[in-house]
């Protein structure tokens, strides 16, 4: 048909161009293997092990406890939360005072409270919720998503990382490893510059055009010469990307022309240009723009969500994110965008319901939560259940490739089969394990 209408007309050579040059991209968009709920996803993570018994598990009988002087089973010590908890919306959700804005959301949460990881300590634990391993290094979450996927706008990368600071195992949380590097996160910095050396530097934009165009010309000459080979692919291919930023990326950062009202939605002041209500703004507009997957990180491995010394310290962190939060996920919601875009909240792990000192809680990965959002997945869920005190897992327990397994299920992935060869074996994100959690999809 496409030759019979376009064969004898000038257009024909464009179309064909246009059809190669997307078949040829590793970024063209790709379709899964069957139609997804989502089509994108915002990955919230917070670093250092957000405590599920005083956010969204809460157990009033560790405060019982603690107040009558007794010990839960094998006489361990408990510490009951500082933040009162209370049923949330519709569903019911019971959830505590540390994320109010969240706690008026409970509708549109699905709630994991049984998610389980495989490492106690933090590179490790963060390793394996983005990566799904521990011990190896193996591509990100976010890089498996795009390489299944490929993107929309072939001007922005398709796969962004707004991170003011450094989390652990720094650059590996969002690396693409094996796979090719152009499924790597590009890191996106809060301030008046957050992509560095964006400003076109030569003296106009023709002399950077026949620049860019003489160095394409050495790097085909290089990449015949050593044909296959994924660096100088990816490299060539990011010099493409970042001549395509240079128009599109100005636009989606320019938060200008945004109302008050959406400003105040995101609890930012106008012309702010730091903050997590500016992480979760820009990322609605990199997600309009056709971005794929945007990873949002609120602080980095240190002054984090770690609470050896006192639990209090989650106080301030939750009063940053949890209006921003709250506000992408009512935005995303009236702009029609949520029910595809799959909103995922997590962190590596949970903290102990026993003390750590006086006042502090350890780390711990036999139970701690998660939630999704959006996406095709069910709102005004609490999945699973802990025992009273938070310690162990009773039914349902959601482990990290369990938690990776329903995420690629929900953009039209099988999981055992979104694979890649490398060194002799075909890798996937589960590893060997991994169910989809077909009780929380819509």
């Amino acid at each position: 048909m496409v030759r019979s209408l376009l064969l004898g007309s000038g257009l024909f050579s464009a179309v064909l161009k246009d059809l190669l040059a997307a078949e040829a991209s590793p970024l063209a968009p790709k379709a899964p293997h069957f139609p997804g709920t989502a089509k994108r996803v915002i990955f919230i993570y917070l670093s250092g092990g957000m405590s599920h018994v005083d956010s969204f598990d809460p157990k009033p009988k560790l405060g019982e406890y603690q107040r009558d002087g007794k010990t839960a089973e094998n006489g361990r010590k408990v510490m009951g939360s500082p933040w009162e908890a209370w049923p949330r919306g519709e569903s019911g959700i019971e959830i505590t005072d540390l994320f109010p804005n969240l706690a008026e959301c409970a509708d549109d949460l699905c709630v994991i409270r049984t998610m389980r990881g495989d490492h106690n300590d933090h590179f490790q634990a963060t390793l394996g919720i983005h990566t799904g391993s521990v011990t190896f290094k193996r591509p990100s979450v976010g890089s498996w998503v795009t390489y299944g996927l490929g993107t929309e706008n072939q001007n922005l990368p398709c796969y962004v990382v707004l991170a003011p600071e450094m989390p652990y195992c720094g650059s590996q949380v969002w690396s693409s490893d094996f796979l090719p590097g152009v499924y790597s996160g590009t890191r996106i910095v809060s301030g008046p510059e957050p992509v560095p050396d964006l400003n076109r530097r030569a003296p106009s934009a023709e002399m950077q055009k026949l620049e860019l165009s003489l160095l394409d010309r050495f790097n085909r000459k290089h990449e015949r010469a050593h044909p296959g080979d994924p660096m100088l692919d990816a490299r060539i291919k990011s010099y493409e990307t970042a001549f395509g930023m240079q128009m599109t990326m100005p636009k989606v950062l320019d938060l200008s022309k945004e109302s008050d009202a959406t400003l105040q939605l995101y609890g930012m002041e106008r012309g702010a240009t730091a903050g997590f209500g500016w992480q979760c703004l820009v990322a609605r507009r990199m997600i309009e723009q056709g971005v794929r997957f945007v990873e949002l990180i609120d602080v980095g491995s240190s002054n984090n969500w770690d609470a050896h010394g006192d639990i209090h310290t989650h106080g301030p962190l939750a009063k940053k994110i949890d209006k921003p939060v709250a506000g992408l996920l009512a935005d995303l919601k009236g702009r029609g965008l949520l029910k595809d875009t799959l909103v995922v909240f997590t962190t590596e792990f949970g903290r102990s319901p026993g003390p750590e000192g006086t006042m502090g809680r350890g780390h711990y990965n036999r139970a701690f939560s998660s939630w999704l959002a959006g996406g095709g997945v069910k709102g005004g869920v609490a999945y699973g259940k802990t025992d009273d005190f938070g310690f162990r897992i009773l039914e349902n327990e959601c482990h990290v490739h369990d938690f990776h397994a329903t995420i690629l299920h929900c953009l039209g992935f099988d999981h055992t089969k979104l694979t890649f060869r490398h060194a002799g074996r075909d890798y996937r994100l589960t590893d060997v394990a991994g169910r989809v959690v077909k009780e929380i999809l819509a």
